[in-house]
């Protein structure tokens, strides 16, 4: 493969457009989000979503390519996120990238939206090299994985009910607060009492490395219930919540850090954008020796630049699909073939 990579992600509620090229880096990227059409219903509905996605991926290509300056005929291959997420979704992203790659003669290879993320911070002047820890946090997922290399992944912790960004999210609907939950809750938390509310943090009076976050979410219930006339207590109890997760995470990311013995953590993830968790890793890194990497902010949740920067890898490593058009609203990580 040579040339450019256009990446393309529709796994969810972002349609995402990047252009991509291994020597010159990203070029452009284009995203548009489905939230306001989702917050009537206060969730993401599938068929809505599918729809606006074929609504709107030829408009944000043809933009991307305005943006980059070239044309179809310049680009060396097509990525697009062919799993997880919803099925519907990840169809149009998949048919359409298909196709194109079809048309113009070029390589296509589907990526893990996962491993999108893991590698989003490698966009940036100063990526991280394997080996290193990956904490994966979303709306889905929260994940600790050891990266020795691109397609070398260990699964060290994961989550046993509710993801980070689920409970961010239901949290915040329990709460009232408007859609999309996580950033208002966030938000709120910013003008609470850290001291009021002290929650527990879940699984952490424990060895091990998963993730547990139903039991915390029927804490902040019951204080809320209790609670909820009080004087500033939704914003307090938003604090309490928020700390508690985020301590949470900073805790298993240090024993994961210390089980494999590397000093290099990358966050990486709609949670990822989290303030007080940035804050607290990157204090955490500098007084106990080891190096924290973000992606920046617009590239945490979901976007194509990071389908287009691990697409372009995969291709120039000789990897690329066949012609049929495949999709996996599940897939395991640790299956990925190693580049």
């Amino acid at each position: 493969m040579s040339g450019p990579v256009l990446g393309v992600e529709t796994s969810c509620d972002e349609t995402g457009v990047a252009v991509y090229d291994v020597a010159r880096g990203l070029i452009a990227h284009t995203l548009y989000s489905q939230v306001k059409m989702h917050a009537d219903y206060g969730g993401v509905v599938p068929e809505l979503a599918s729809r606006d996605h074929v609504r709107k991926l030829l408009p944000l290509i043809r933009e991307t390519l305005r943006k980059a300056d070239m044309s179809t005929r310049d680009l060396g291959g097509v990525a697009y996120t062919s799993g997880p997420g919803l099925v519907g979704a990840l169809l149009v992203g998949a048919a359409c990238a298909r196709s194109l790659a079809w048309a113009l003669e070029v390589p296509a290879i589907g990526v893990h939206h996962m491993e999108g993320h893991l590698l989003a911070p490698m966009l940036e002047a100063d990526p991280p090299q394997p080996p290193f820890v990956a904490l994966l946090v979303s709306g889905g997922h929260s994940m600790l994985i050891e990266v020795t290399g691109i397609g070398c992944y260990r699964l060290l912790g994961d989550t046993l009910d509710d993801a980070a960004g689920e409970a961010f999210d239901k949290t915040a609907k329990l709460m009232g607060l408007p859609y999309p939950g996580g950033p208002a809750l966030a938000k709120l938390a910013e003008t609470g009492a850290a001291a009021r509310f002290k929650f527990s943090r879940p699984m952490t009076d424990r060895p091990g490395l998963d993730f547990s976050f139903s039991g915390l979410k029927t804490q902040v219930l019951l204080a809320y219930r209790a609670h909820a006339d009080e004087a500033n207590a939704k914003a307090d109890i938003a604090r309490g919540f928020e700390e508690a997760i985020v301590e949470t995470l900073a805790i298993k990311c240090r024993r994961a850090l210390a089980q494999t013995g590397t000093r290099r953590l990358v966050i990486a993830g709609g949670v990822g954008a989290n303030k007080r968790l940035r804050a607290q890793l990157a204090d955490a890194g500098e007084r106990e020796g080891f190096r924290v990497y973000f992606p920046r902010l617009e590239f945490c949740t979901d976007n194509g630049a990071m389908i287009a920067l691990a697409g372009a890898l995969r291709l120039q490593a000789g990897l690329r699909d066949d012609a049929a058009i495949k999709v996996a609203p599940r897939w395991d990580l640790e299956t990925l073939a190693a580049v």
